[in-house]
């Protein structure tokens, strides 16, 4: 068995990663189209540089002025977010751009993406204007748990495939919920997956990959879609590797120092 160091990818842009990470963005695998403008809390974080905008990861807007993120997402400086977003390549209208005044990341974040708290916040310039286009998403409860086999979609404009490139418009793909126990398991992620993390997908089709890190995983519980985690990383063998689902950040396990980031900045 290959220790995890080998089996994980981040999913940033290339370039944009720690250099101690493979330096690799995320895309959904598998899915299909979103109809513009169905996930309104979907954001696009880019890196300004030189009067251009370069997607770099995904986000959730959870407050009209705060986008909840990955932390190995936001180590670039110059990010920009961009909301109400279908084509990342193109204007069409109801787009608001924002540029980030403050990044707040975990202070147990070690860019060690096995070790967890891969989440961060980021303080907008002024508050979003909500609209039909832009909302804030809904939460999970503290601690709250998905059943196995929750029904969740992924939401991103990561590469198509493993080797592809970025999707231009929003895509959508149904990824399951796998429980901590089958995911935990010596012949799924093992070790490498801890309790503060879900586990969605794995049937070696649907997944998550580069260009999707950061962004949402929605899960229809409680009679709503609610943003139970944040991308975190996949298997750097590949994106849609069976038995290696994508792994996100829970936000249950985070949402004290959320409310508190949000309060005290």
């Amino acid at each position: 068995m290959l220790p995890y160091v080998v089996l994980i990818a981040v999913l940033i842009l290339p370039g944009q990663a720690s250099d101690a990470q493979n330096k690799t963005v995320l895309r959904v695998v598998g899915g299909v189209m979103a109809t513009p403008n169905s996930w309104p809390w979907q954001v696009s974080i880019r890196v300004s540089s030189s009067d251009c905008y370069s997607h770099n990861c995904g986000g959730v807007l959870i407050h009209s002025r705060w986008v909840l993120t990955a932390a190995s997402c936001a180590g670039s400086e110059g990010l920009v977010a961009f909301l109400g977003d279908h084509n990342i390549y193109g204007i069409e209208g109801q787009e608001q751009i924002i540029p980030v005044e403050r990044k707040v990341i975990h202070p147990s974040w070690t860019n060690n993406l096995a070790a967890g708290y891969d989440i961060a916040l980021l303080k907008l310039t002024q508050n979003a204007v909500l609209n039909s286009y832009v909302s804030v998403a809904t939460l999970p409860s503290s601690g709250a748990i998905l059943p196995h086999n929750n029904f969740c979609y992924i939401t991103g404009w990561g590469r198509t495939s493993t080797y592809g490139q970025l999707s231009a418009t929003l895509q959508q793909g149904y990824l399951p919920t796998v429980d901590y126990a089958t995911c935990s398991s010596s012949s799924w992620w093992g070790s490498t997956v801890k309790s503060t993390m879900i586990c969605a997908g794995g049937d070696g089709y649907r997944a998550a990959c580069y260009g999707d890190g950061g962004g949402a995983l929605n899960c229809y519980t409680n009679g709503r879609y609610e943003v139970h985690g944040i991308m975190s990383f996949m298997s750097s063998l590949g994106c849609n590797v069976y038995q290696k689902p994508s792994v996100f950040t829970r936000i249950s396990a985070y949402t004290t120092w959320i409310s508190n980031t949000i309060a005290y900045n």
